[in-house]
């Protein structure tokens, strides 16, 4: 009796067995590739969810891949819901650095010229791709920190597979293992919008190139059943096919639909989403997409249901530690050093950062243009994390760069710029422009940025302009004696400077140098009798130290800015023969704050004083007038004329409020209040009651070369207003 129960209780089991193997099938699922349409693939894994789901191997392409791996990696479909809501879609699809991350140099690049073109042997060059991609790859590997230092894509929380294509030899290639974040920035690489990926001694472009839905694949992993979502654009009427891409796309859809359909007989669950409508970029309409892969999930209610074993996902726990930096290393430089990548990082070995620091300094990097790509693997150390930063150098070192211009002080100006990077030294730069217009100014500036330690540059400018003034640039002895109340005058002023300059307390950019000035100062109605009003060379010692956080120039939104400098004129050729040793100190400092939607309230403060005595005037301090290039000490000041306000010192406050009613279209109204003169922080008017005051009703609109703006001004004091135009962006 008892061998009879023994091997009817053996039976039993193996018949357990068998049966408890039939219910728990391996589910495989394939996310097809499809940019900003693969979101859906988040609403199809809300339903799968739902069901009860355990999904045992995922294979992916393009966004399927990135969607994929994160989800194999543990994230949840509600987590990766907030995670695409949350992100910047404008920064998915392009290279966006946030303003704060370029140098004062580079920021004077992106809000002086409209136009760049890059030079190649003589021949205008066209950039492999639209975007680097690194925001995104920037994302993932933030996403995946918990998986840094897995290699074996087996070890996954659900093993997985990505799919890229060799773009140099067409082949398809899986990836089962490797660095994660590298392989989905490879298997995501749209071509023409992202970089190709490097990875070793190959590149690679997007998988959906040559296999959009990799079935096949998830089957060979054990899968047993294959639920797949798809998000692959169907063939297209010729009405529907917008311009010569839009041809490409069809044309390249052929082959793709025809494999898909061939697949389709080895998927048991189909998820077809409707996403009619939307494009490959369409990523401000990611809540739409991602409702749609629910709606197509639906359909499928009652199979996914029976496919479920009352399996709950968990939520990702992703541990965003600080990574302590064993050694950094910069692997693909070439012409710039050590200390420029440091520099522009902000971080060194020994230290510990987060991935916000990490990504700051990638931007800081990106700013500059001198790399083609840049990506980065975090690997794991005798104690810490090793980073190894890989760059391709942009071969492109010669740049044609344009401007247009056009205020009430220098009139119309064209600008012409031609830019040299690795001219003579590493890391160097040369720009020279050229503005024609009204009259002719230039401005040559060489640069070596040695990052980390100090760097040197030389400046070279020249402006002129012509105007009816009621500063006579004699503290008004010369109006009286010539018994006049305005003179026409003619102003040239040419700077040199030699200076050293380096980043202090990571935020703030601090420097000094020498400086030379020759400034000739002319009226007709002096040149008879008094000759010119000045033709001097001056000499001075400079010092400065500045910052600034804006997001955006004219319009900014957030942010604060700090400008202090100081000139200590030891030497003059001295025209007039009034000429002593002077100091000139000056700071301007704002803060801008969004309060309500889409209100701004900027203020800011400035002000300057000299010290020395029985000096002359030719550097006093002139306010008045809107849109100007600020050239020495005239600054803009609302209610009054261009250089109406004199003095050797003056303090001044502004407050703006501004209002975007629509997309770059800006209503503002603004306040500004002064008081001006000589040595009025001896005498403490500086603290009084503001003596000059004005006001300003403005419209701008952000546009190709710059704000266009037009400001009504007035004062009380004068009872005049003023009308100024400037058109572009200034210089």
């Amino acid at each position: 009796m008892r061998p009879f129960l023994l091997i009817a209780l053996v039976f039993f089991s193996l018949n357990i067995f068998s049966q408890d193997s039939i219910k728990k099938p391996k589910i495989g699922l394939v996310l097809s590739g499809g940019g900003a349409k693969g979101l859906a693939h988040i609403g199809a894994l809300k339903e799968i969810e739902k069901a009860g789901i355990k999904i045992d191997y995922i294979g992916g392409t393009s966004m399927g891949a990135i969607i994929g791996g994160l989800y194999a990696c543990g994230y949840t479909a509600n987590e990766l819901d907030s995670i695409f809501n949350s992100a910047d879609s404008e920064a998915i699809l392009q290279d966006k650095i946030p303003r704060g991350n370029k140098t004062f140099y580079e920021k004077n690049n992106d809000e002086v010229y409209f136009l760049n073109l890059p030079f190649q042997k003589l021949k205008v060059s066209v950039p492999k791709a639209y975007s680097k991609g690194l925001y995104n790859y920037n994302l993932i590997s933030k996403l995946t920190h918990n998986y840094r230092f897995t290699k074996d894509f087996n070890q996954l929380k659900i093993p997985f597979l990505c799919v890229a294509t060799n773009v140099e030899t067409g082949e398809e290639t899986i990836f089962r293992s490797g660095n994660l974040p590298v392989c989905l920035a490879a298997s995501g690489a749209f071509p023409s919008l992202y970089s190709p990926v490097k990875i070793d001694d190959n590149y690679y472009i997007d998988g959906g190139v040559t296999n959009n839905f990799p079935v096949e694949e998830v089957k060979k992993m054990g899968a047993d059943i294959i639920i797949a979502v798809d998000v692959q654009d169907d063939l297209k009427k010729i009405d529907e096919i917008n311009g010569a891409t839009g041809v490409l796309v069809q044309i390249s859809n052929f082959k793709t639909l025809e494999r898909i359909q061939e697949k389709r007989k080895l998927v048991d669950v189909y998820i077809k989403p409707d996403i009619k409508g939307f494009s490959v970029i369409s990523f401000d309409d990611g809540a739409s997409i991602i409702q749609t892969g629910v709606e197509a999930a639906k359909k499928w209610k009652e199979r996914l249901e029976s496919l479920g074993t009352n399996f709950k996902t968990v939520k990702q726990k992703n541990n965003e530690n600080l990574l302590c930096l064993e050694k950094l290393n910069v692997i693909g430089n070439k012409n710039y050093t050590r200390a420029y990548f440091i520099g522009k990082l902000r971080f060194n070995e020994n230290e510990s950062i987060s991935y916000e620091q990490l990504s700051k300094g990638l931007n800081n990097l990106n700013s500059t243009q001198n790399f083609s790509s840049i990506k980065y693997v975090i690997r794991k150390g005798t104690t810490d994390n090793i980073i190894d930063i890989m760059v391709v150098e942009n071969p492109i070192k010669t740049f044609f760069k344009l401007g247009l211009h056009y205020d009430d002080l220098f009139k119309s100006g064209a600008l012409i710029n031609i830019t040299k990077k690795n001219l003579v030294f590493k890391n160097d730069v040369l720009a020279t422009d050229v503005i024609l217009g009204d009259k002719f100014r230039y401005k040559f500036d060489y640069y070596i940025d040695n990052g980390f330690y100090w760097s040197f540059g030389l400046k070279s400018s020249l402006n002129q302009f012509s105007l009816e003034s009621t500063n006579d640039f004699r503290s008004g002895d010369l109006l009286r004696k010539l018994n006049v109340k305005s003179l026409r005058v003619n102003y040239f002023n040419l700077t040199n400077q030699a200076y050293l300059q380096t980043i202090f307390a990571q935020k703030f950019l601090l420097g000094g140098g020498l400086e030379h000035k020759f400034i000739k100062i002319k009226s007709p109605i002096t040149d008879d009798t008094f000759g010119s009003i000045d033709n001097s060379n001056y000499f001075s010692v400079l010092g400065f130290l500045n910052y600034d956080s804006f997001d955006d120039k004219y319009f900014p939104k957030k942010g604060w800015y700090f400008n202090g400098d100081l000139h200590s004129y030891f030497h003059s050729s001295d025209y007039n023969g009034d000429f002593n040793k002077l100091t000139i100190m000056r700071a301007d400092m704002a803060i801008v704050k969004t309060f309500y939607k889409k209100f701004t309230l900027k203020l800011q403060s400035e002000g300057g004083f000299t010290i020395g005595e029985k000096t002359n005037h030719i550097q006093d301090f002139s306010l008045g007038g809107y849109g100007f290039n600020k050239v020495n000490n005239f600054k803009p000041f609302y209610g009054y004329d261009f250089l109406s306000l004199n003095g050797d010192s003056y303090v001044k406050a502004c407050g703006t409020i501004d209002y975007e009613f629509v997309k770059k279209n800006h209503f503002n109204l603004s306040a500004n209040f002064a008081n001006i003169g000589d040595k009025i922080f001896d005498s403490g008017e500086w603290f009084t009651k503001p003596k000059y005051s004005g006001f300003s009703l403005g419209y701008g609109v952000q546009t190709l070369i710059g704000p266009v703006e037009i400001k009504y001004s007035w004062s009380p004091e004068i009872h005049t207003n003023y009308t100024w135009f400037s058109i572009g962006y200034c210089f």
